[in-house]
């Protein structure tokens, strides 16, 4: 579990915390994305949910979103436990923004910090509030089901690119077609990183319009773009080790 910054940790004295969850997905990276969250409700059986589109956006964009997002919409007085499968935006805000404060908005290589206004924007949400960050591994069978929904409503907002929520009186998102398998099994089950599936069955499919193999993966595991794929799932490798064949060619900038 990541906490915020120092000094704006665990409050003695303060009120339970309520669970909460945000998400973001890019159908493309970059391509159709939408964010959403959901916070837990009551006895903690309903939530309070709202999901939007953002046209075409990246992964992290949609991540970064979702959270500003739901920071916006929480009580600040109310101590929160945030779940959520993006160690990039986890991290963004908890462990590298105080020394991309001190170099002037750059990173360690010298480049300019990605996203930086929604980066700004989140650490001034943050600012004075008792938060707790919680990774948790995405699409895992009987996983957390707070992270569960919001990635539901993220994934159909960035499809249907279309607003929708418990203030819309919008049904429960659905799963998204890409992430089921036959059986009605949801797939893309988190692994232990991009070279969790080293060990991949061979295939003859390639990526449409490239000479770039692809493989299906044995383990499932996560992409360089932050989703994961499932066991079954094409993959192709890429300079961080394997992921969708969509990313293979994809560009990731030094973030810390």
């Amino acid at each position: 579990m990541l906490g915020r910054l120092p000094g704006t940790g665990m409050i003695g004295g303060m009120a339970e915390r309520v669970i909460a969850a945000c998400d973001g997905a890019s159908k493309g990276n970059p391509g159709p994305a939408g964010w959403a969250w959901v916070i837990a409700e009551g006895d903690g059986n309903s939530v309070r949910w709202e999901a939007g589109p953002l046209g075409t956006a990246t992964n992290n964009v949609a991540e970064l979103t979702a959270l500003e997002r739901l920071l916006t919409a929480a009580d600040p007085g109310v101590p929160l436990e945030i779940r959520m499968d993006s160690q990039y935006a986890m991290k963004a805000v908890t462990t590298w923004l105080p020394g991309w404060k001190r170099k002037g908005w750059k990173t360690s290589a010298g480049k300019p910090v990605a996203n930086q206004e929604l980066v700004v924007r989140i650490d001034a949400l943050l600012t004075g509030r008792s938060v707790e960050f919680r990774y948790v591994p995405a699409h895992q069978v009987n996983g957390d089901r707070f992270n569960d929904f919001a990635d539901r409503a993220a994934s159909q907002a960035a499809i249907a690119q279309a607003a929708a929520g418990s203030a819309y009186d919008s049904p429960e998102p659905p799963a998204a077609p890409d992430t089921v398998r036959s059986g009605g099994a949801r797939g893309r089950a988190s692994g232990a990183g991009a070279g969790g599936a080293a060990k991949a069955a061979p295939s003859r499919q390639r990526t449409a319009g490239s000479s770039k193999r692809t493989l299906n993966a044995k383990f499932p595991g996560r992409c360089r773009c932050g989703r994961s794929y499932a066991a079954g799932e094409p993959i192709a490798k890429n300079p961080d080790g394997w992921g969708h064949p969509a990313c293979a060619t994809a560009t990731t900038p030094a973030q810390a």
